[in-house]
């Protein structure tokens, strides 16, 4: 009533502020008459029914109070100072929050009781929206300028504070509300940026932006969920689907305004960096390929793809500039779940993208890691991307598909993870500036040399692309120093063959000049050069090269043998002889003819260890089954090359190998000798010999219980059987029906029973933690093993003196005698047929020693019968 009769300048100090902090004392009084007595509240007690009813009708009278004080500001037509009325929103503001809070929690506190003040609960609600709708418009109409004094500031920083608070406790009252108070404090906050931003709690309204964002985001999810359960995707007039756009559309609203929100504040928002990046992970990981994400129908799923994840490219293109981002993102601790390590892999894809287009300090954060130790250590961005790459084990496996590229012409395709990474990391390699490439080739050979076979692959593909794309002189210099590598690993250790499979496809790459340099280089007439070419496929080198090559190594393993023999077969040199025989290997797979030169040499070179070979040695030996396993790699090459006897002394190593445990990598190549023995035919004169042995050698192979020798066994025996002009061989080896069953299902292509798609994952993922302990213990390993090398760098070379005898049967020396004797005979006499057949002769002394021996067997055989 009096109301109007005051002017705007005194309005403030004559009634607003002398009444209003009273109306605020007063609301709340009557919010606490009301919790302590509703605990008596039934339908029976009438008096505290009505009591409580006037209650609420009250605060509606004082609610409806304050909208007329709104109403009346609003009508003058110059926009208030805020201080002119600091005291109406601050009234306001701390009303509206107690009475939504009441609302909110209506159902504890009337505790079934609610029917009986539901209506004036519901009109209070309405009330109060109204109130804060007509307080939002005043404000709106209020501008503050450059000018503005720090109280005014402060009005306004208050105002924001209190919305923000309000929409804590609105999120899960009404939809609308509670997007359009977030638009108002956003608005306001833009508007007064300059003003504000050194005020404003950045952190509540960031974090509680993540939180609306994730909460809708969850929300849709799961009514996705039921309407897919329930089977109402097609209705889409169903309260569901209304409710899940309406969901999904504050969904894309918190994302949009958080983007938008960061924009602005960026750089006061770098102490969040780790909430961003854990926003991003959970949404992602709740998309495909992602395997704990939902199997949504189709329409839902666009339509949350719209909402999210859409504005999650645009959030990272926010956040890529900030070095507290990147080293968040790149810290060499990073821990996180397993659900998150795909997110993380594709987070990482995603900023690799968006590199192209940043300024040169962008570029230097992410690409070149921590340079000093006072920065907080991150990895480069390739190294993190390799490193995320490796702990997505089970999604290499399923395995996940995700969209690729699209072609020119062509359908858009699904993807491998390897592909889809491989395909982003060498277009981002294509546009990498020139100063950032000993970063890159650094990671490169961190990746290689680490244990998982799949990253390294990876970075092989990528590496070969890199080598590819740039100079030739550029693929001379990655070749030149894959080669060292390989030259300073020992042979067997799983960096040897990482970088034995980038330098057999690097080779490839070379100019012919640039070939021969390499040899040059790495000339193979050394011996410490060979581990570098028992890695290079000789068909990709050219003529000139691939001649050189051939005719150094065919040359350096003839001596090597001749010294061997010429040594007295000495089994600490064996070593020696097996390195020739790695790189011999080499050489006989690049061969197309049989009568090429190279290849009659290593047929003799192989025959004269075959005949040297003893079942018995073999078995005691480990050195000699590494000889054996090169002999039958070699001999499944040269095979009909070879002739019977040798490949009767063959199957009898490999009968005695097969008859004990021994390394599956030797039984393999023992069925690779065995499957290429169907190339040949063996004359009548020896089929009593050789044909039996191999049915047996089938029988027992196939029959083996581990997977892996199992199906491999299957192969061998399929090919053999294929070529093979003994047929019975075939029938003698599936004599058991169980193991003529497996044969003729694998056939027969017979799929065995498929587990379910659950049981497979769950299986992967334990096999997962079993992988990673294996390569995580294998790296150990191979980093003892380096420091020991390291430390026997200077030591003598020579192998270490033999251990005192230990006593064993006297049946066993001699069997163990004869069999050297008898190799030894057997190898004079295959150098002594070979000498026949050449121009050079035996030497003179050569009759003269072979009486002397003639003589001791005589003597020795006449000792045995006198004894």
């Amino acid at each position: 009533m009096f109301l109007p009769h005051i002017g705007l300048s005194d309005v403030e100090d004559e009634c607003f502020s002398k009444i209003l902090p009273k109306v605020v004392t007063m609301f709340d009084s009557m919010m606490k008459e009301i919790l302590d007595q509703v605990g008596g509240l039934s339908s029976q007690n009438n008096e505290l029914c009505a009591l409580l009813r006037n209650i609420l009708q009250a605060m509606m009278q004082i609610i409806d109070a304050l909208s007329t004080c709104v109403r009346h500001i609003g009508t003058f037509e110059e926009a208030p100072d805020i201080v002119a009325i600091r005291s109406l929103p601050t009234c306001i503001l701390k009303v509206l929050r107690e009475t939504f809070q009441h609302c909110k929690e209506s159902d504890v506190v009337y505790c079934g009781r609610l029917s009986l003040v539901a209506d004036l609960l519901q009109g209070l609600f309405k009330e109060a929206y109204s109130l804060q709708k007509g307080l939002l418009e005043l404000l709106d109409r209020i501008s503050l300028d450059s000018s503005a004094s720090e109280e005014e500031v402060s009005d306004i920083v208050t105002v924001i504070h209190s919305l923000l608070d309000i929409c804590s406790i609105i999120s899960n009252l009404d939809i609308a509300l509670h997007a359009n108070t977030w638009k108002f404090l956003i608005k306001q906050s833009l508007k007064y940026q300059s003003l504000v931003e050194e005020h404003l709690h950045h952190g509540d309204i960031s974090s509680s932006l993540c939180d609306n964002l994730l909460a809708s985001f969850h929300n849709c999810v799961e009514l996705a969920e039921q309407i897919k359960h329930a089977g109402l995707q097609e209705a889409t007039q169903s309260p569901d689907y209304k409710l899940f756009q309406k969901t999904a559309k504050m969904c894309r609203f918190f994302a949009n305004t958080l983007v938008h929100y960061i924009k602005e504040f960026k750089y006061f928002l770098t102490k969040y960096c780790s909430c961003f990046h854990q926003l991003y992970l959970q949404i992602i990981s709740k998309f495909p390929p992602s395997l704990c994400a939902p199997a949504l129908p189709s329409a839902l799923s666009e339509e949350l793809k719209a909402a999210a994840l859409v504005p999650m490219d645009a959030l990272l293109l926010q956040l890529v500039p900030l070095r507290p981002f990147a080293e968040v993102v790149l810290q060499q601790d990073l821990r996180l779940g397993p659900e998150h390590e795909l997110p993380q892999c594709l987070l990482l894809v995603s900023v690799l993208d968006q590199l192209s287009s940043q300024p040169q300090e962008v570029l230097q954060l992410w690409y070149t890691g921590s340079q000093f130790s006072e920065e907080t250590p991150r990895h480069p961005l390739y190294q993190a991307l390799f490193t995320s790459f490796r702990r997505c084990y089970t999604e290499r496996q399923v395995p996940v598909l995700l969209p690729g590229v699209m072609m020119k012409g062509q359908a858009q395709v699904q993807v491998s993870l390897h592909h889809h990474i491989c395909v982003h990391l060498c277009a981002s390699v294509a546009a990498l500036p020139p100063a950032y490439f000993p970063v890159l080739e650094s990671c490169f050979v961190g990746a290689v040399l680490q244990a998982d076979a799949q990253t390294a692959l990876l970075a092989t593909d990528v590496w070969c692309f890199t080598a590819r794309y740039g100079t030739a002189e550029l693929c001379l210099h990655h070749v030149l120093l894959i080669a060292q590598l390989v030259k300073a690993c020992t042979t067997e250790c799983y960096q040897s063959f990482h970088l034995g499979l980038l330098l057999k496809r690097m080779v490839f790459l070379m100019t012919p000049n640039h070939q021969m340099e390499l040899v040059v280089r790495f000339p193979p007439s050394d011996m410490e050069n060979l581990p570098v070419w028992r890695h290079v496929l000789l068909r990709a080198l050219s003529h000139d090269a691939r001649h050189r090559v051939e005719t150094d190594i065919i040359g350096l393993s003839q001596k090597a043998v001749t010294n061997w023999q010429n040594g007295g077969h000495k089994l600490g040199q064996v070593d020696k002889v097996n390195v020739v025989l790695l790189s011999l290997l080499a050489v006989v797979r690049g061969q197309s003819s049989p009568e090429e030169q190279c290849v009659l040499s290593a047929t003799r070179l192989i025959t004269q260890l075959w005949l040297r070979m003893s079942p018995d040695q073999v078995q005691t030996h480990p050195v000699l089954q590494s000889t054996l396993q090169l002999l039958l790699s070699i001999s499944a090459i040269l095979v009909k090359n070879i002739e019977h006897q040798v490949i009767l002394q063959a199957l009898l190593c490999v009968d005695t190998v097969v008859s004990q445990k021994c390394d599956a990598q030797l039984l393999l190549a023992a069925l690779e000798f065995l499957s290429s023995l169907g190339k040949i035919f063996v004359p009548p004169d020896s089929q009593n010999q050789i044909l039996p042995r191999l049915s047996s050698l089938f029988t027992v192979l196939l029959a083996n219980r581990s997977w892996l020798l199992h199906q491999h066994s299957l192969e061998a025996f399929s090919h053999f059987a294929e070529i093979t002009n003994h047929e019975e061989v075939i029938s003698q080896s599936l004599s058991d029906e169980d193991t003529k069953t497996k044969v003729v299902n694998y056939l027969s292509k017979t799929v065995n029973a498929q587990e379910d798609v659950e049981s497979r994952l769950q299986r992967l993922k334990l096999e997962t933690v079993l992988i990673k302990q294996h390569n995580k213990r294998l790296e150990n390993d191979e980093e003892n093993t380096s420091k020991k090398l390291a430390a026997e760098a200077v030591a003598d070379s020579e192998p270490c003196p033999k251990r005192a005898r230990q006593e064993g049967s006297t049946e066993a020396e001699y069997s163990r005698f004869i069999q050297t004797a008898e190799s030894a005979l057997k190898a004079l006499q295959a150098l002594t047929e070979g000498k026949a057949t050449s121009t050079a002769p035996p030497p003179q002394w050569l009759g003269s020693k072979l009486q002397e021996l003639q003589t001791l067997i005589t003597h020795i055989s006449t000792t045995r019968h006198t004894t």
